[in-house]
């Protein structure tokens, strides 16, 4: 069995692109590590936030915490760098934010994190963070150097087909029925699907996560800050949240595609 190590930058990134993966890996008895840089403190504030008394970073962290549960996380940690919001928020260059953290420093204190485990998989993003989000380029930067460090000997970016996307946004009509606006929304998203994850003839990997689709979505639902149950995520009819979410992509840096190994076919393996 395994050890794999996600990377991801804010609460709720791990359930979106990774979760199906990571509840398959744990219920198949391999050991599910998690690491998220940043509380997200610059997320979207829930109307209920000052009732409640807690600050948007406590109150992500609390619904990561449940979030890891129902994904079957075995250790988590968090970086705890700041939230550096999305991309063009002159908040980017705050700092002490993740974004603007030297790459070794936060690579060290990631490697440092894991002094007690030995890990082989390494799960981080593509280049540009699937959709150019500061924080998660950050992560990919971290993650790669992190694993360089650490010598792991098999590190995956967890990304999106875009060409599916393409085709799943054509599609938006037939998909989503009357729960929201397809026309509209396929005009709304045309730019962005063009900016999303990689072309799939760079995907080395595709997981069937459909048999854990109920506890991805489970996951999901634990943001409930972030995303609404009235939310384009969760809204979807079963059979369209199924075609959207039931499959997660990744490509395989290393051992390059090609090269055998004993230990870097377990994403590629899961779910068969």
């Amino acid at each position: 069995m395994s050890t794999v190590l996600f990377f991801h930058a804010h609460p709720d990134d791990e359930a979106i692109a990774t979760g199906g993966t990571m509840a398959a890996m744990a219920e198949q008895g391999h050991r599910v590590l998690l690491v998220t840089a940043t509380r997200g403190e610059l997320g979207e504030e829930p109307d209920d936030l000052e009732r409640t008394g807690q600050s948007l970073a406590e109150r992500r962290t609390d619904e990561l915490a449940t979030a890891n549960r129902i994904l079957g996380v075995h250790r988590h940690w968090f970086l705890d760098y700041r939230d550096s919001g999305m991309a063009g928020d002159e908040r980017n260059l705050d700092h002490g934010c993740f974004a603007q953290a030297p790459v070794e420093e936060a690579a060290e204190r990631l490697v440092g994190l894991l002094a007690d485990e030995t890990v082989d998989i390494l799960v981080t993003y593509d280049e540009h963070g699937g959709y150019g989000h500061p924080d998660h380029i950050q992560v990919h930067r971290v993650g790669m150097r992190a694993a360089a460090l650490a010598g792991v000997p098999a590190v995956y970016l967890s990304t999106m087909d875009r060409d599916f996307m393409r085709d799943v946004m054509a599609q938006a009509a037939d998909l989503l029925g009357d729960e929201v606006d397809a026309a509209e929304l396929a005009e709304d998203r045309a730019d962005e699907v063009e900016e999303l994850g990689e072309p799939a003839e760079r995907i080395t990997t595709e997981v069937d996560v459909r048999p854990w689709l109920e506890r991805k979505r489970a996951a999901m639902r634990a943001h409930a800050s972030q995303i609404a149950e009235t939310s384009f995520f969760l809204a979807m009819p079963d059979e369209a949240f199924e075609r959207v979410w039931g499959q997660e992509w990744f490509i395989r840096i290393s051992p390059e595609p090609g090269q055998q190994s004993g230990r870097d076919d377990r994403l590629r393996t899961v779910g068969d």
